[in-house]
């Protein structure tokens, strides 16, 4: 009898204590978790319910709630979920439709690709992206006599992996209107003597980019979906785009809304008119994925096609000092209008010349603005002078592997001395106390792995150079991941809602089957993703179910 009473009691006791304890969906413990935020101490275990942290620390986590799913990481390392700073989300997906032209050794390979893309297809227009002449042992712009003699009735537009020049043959020439005597404000149609070698260079691509078929909703629905595949099987639970339309933002808005598509998106604002007009008209639009509240300027081109603005020429092409696709009294006004409205500017500036310009034009806007976060994309090339001009009102938003992928070739463009303040991450972080890192994609591969080994190491895949390239501006580690998330956060406006593993955040987090944080650094970019959680769900896993 006795033995029955105390075996009630026990069970009594049991359901009591069960009952006590709160129930919630995740429990992840056992692992080595960088919470960042207030601290950077690592704690070993989280609670996630309806989407969000709601406890942080120790194993004792276990005994005061009863969760759906316990996973036990066996001290695996865990982050919050990474921010790509800055990429071209859809374009990564439509490049997936297009001749992949990344990694080609010279333009012989480029040709061979584009035959084998349209083999037995019958295409209206080829359309391809990804070459760079700097790859090549001839590194000299290719020009457009071999498309012509293989393809004289359909027109051909390939893109340059930076995105800011276009080879096309004489099919899509006529068919744009471009001939030997037109001539486009804002960038430049490169000629051998007096004939058209079919590329061009930032702002006439647009007499090309217009004619282009557009891509239906189906195929950009569907670049979309690849493109988020891709990201979260690379850790990334947030994305910024750097210049999007507005319908292509509303597509994303409906698709997210009804379940289609999960990422979390930061959309900047493509400035064009009929943009700007829509949405200074109607304001900023947050929902829980979507945040657009910002414009993208171009201030330049890009460095590898001589598109960005210097100061004095180019080392390795005198006459020539590159050019600005916005005109510099348009920038300056631009920024004295949006400093009057809730929007951020967020400008693409590589040269030295579009640096100091945007630097100037922000600092004059922003007098009066106390906590504005406007971006500088890229932040590339800056006159060691002009460094100071960035403060904690402007946020660096760079890409490591911009660095990693131009040092075989930026000392040619540019000379040593103009060096001294190319892609200067430590140096803008101690002058803007902040700096968000991104990869650019698909201009660079998408792998935060790779932006965080470029950013504390300044070395390619084959730890070359040796103590690494300009090593004086490398990042700490917990300064490179920080940029890939608490930073990337608050340069989105969103750091009470991301970026940290704390109380009320979202559970947004990634698992890693290696530690970067203390990993010998020749080994960083072996580390693999283990699983990517969005809102405290499995979107990628190779382990975990």
């Amino acid at each position: 009898m006795n033995k029955l009473i105390n075996l009630k009691i026990f069970l009594s006791v049991l359901i009591l204590f069960n009952s006590c304890q709160s129930k919630v969906d995740l429990i992840v413990h056992n692992a080595t978790v960088y919470s960042l935020g207030e601290s950077v101490e690592k704690t070993t275990a989280f609670v996630v319910k309806d989407g969000k942290f709601v406890d942080v620390g120790g194993e004792d986590l276990i005994g005061k709630y009863s969760a759906k799913k316990v996973l036990d990481l066996q001290k695996l390392p865990v982050y919050p979920g990474f921010i790509d700073s800055h990429c071209h989300f859809m374009k990564l997906g439509l490049s997936l439709q297009q001749v992949d032209l990344r990694g080609t050794r010279s333009f012989e390979e480029v040709i061979n690709r584009v035959q084998d893309f349209e083999k037995n297809k019958e295409y209206k227009f080829i359309m391809g992206r990804g070459w760079d002449q700097n790859d090549w042992e001839d590194k000299s712009l290719p020009n457009k006599i071999k498309l012509d003699s293989l393809y004289p009735d359909i027109p051909v537009a390939l893109r340059r992996i930076d995105g800011h020049a276009l080879l096309v043959n004489q099919k899509a020439l006529d068919l744009a209107g471009i001939t030997n005597t037109t001539t486009v404000k804002g960038g430049t149609i490169i000629k051998d003597k007096d004939s058209l070698t079919g590329i061009l260079v930032d702002a006439p691509m647009s007499l090309v980019t217009s004619i282009l078929p557009k891509p239906t909703i189906k195929e950009k629905t569907k670049a979309l979906k690849d493109a988020e595949k891709i990201a979260f099987e690379n850790g990334l639970t947030t994305v910024s785009i750097a210049g999007i339309d507005k319908d292509d933002i509303y597509l994303i808005d409906s698709l997210q809304k009804r379940g289609e598509l999960d990422i979390r998106i930061y959309a900047m604002i493509s400035n064009n008119k009929e943009n700007m007009d829509h949405f200074l008209s109607i304001g900023p639009i947050k929902t829980e994925k979507l945040n657009v509240r910002s414009f993208k300027v171009y201030a330049d081109g890009a460095l590898g096609s001589r598109g960005a603005a210097l100061k004095k020429p180019y080392s390795d092409l005198k006459s020539h000092k590159g050019e600005f696709i916005t005109p510099k009294d348009s920038l300056e006004k631009l920024a004295y209008m949006l400093a009057t409205t809730p929007f951020q500017m967020n400008t693409h500036a590589i040269g030295d010349d579009a640096n100091r310009t945007i630097l100037e034009a922000y600092n004059k806007a922003l007098i009066f603005s106390n906590d504005p976060r406007w971006r500088i994309e890229h932040a590339q090339i800056i006159d060691t002078a002009d460094i100071a001009l960035f403060n904690r009102k402007i946020i660096p938003s760079v890409q490591p592997t911009h660095a990693t992928s131009d040092m075989y070739w930026a000392e040619e463009r540019l000379g040593l001395n103009r060096l001294k303040g190319a892609y200067a991450y430590k140096s803008l972080l101690e002058m803007s106390g902040r700096i968000s890192l991104g990869t650019d994609f698909p201009v660079e591969e998408v792998s935060p792995i790779s932006t965080f080994f470029s950013a504390v190491a300044r070395q390619d895949k084959d730890l070359y150079p040796e103590g690494g390239f300009l090593s004086e501006n490398k990042l700490s580690r917990i300064e490179a991941l920080t940029g890939m998330t608490e930073w990337g956060a608050y340069a989105n406006f969103e750091e009470n809602q991301k970026g940290t593993i704390e109380v009320g955040k979202v559970a947004d987090f990634v698992i890693l089957d290696r530690d970067i944080i203390l990993e010998k650094e020749s080994n960083i970019l072996k580390t693999r993703i283990v699983a990517t959680l969005l809102d405290g769900n499995i979107v990628f896993s190779n382990r975990i179910n």
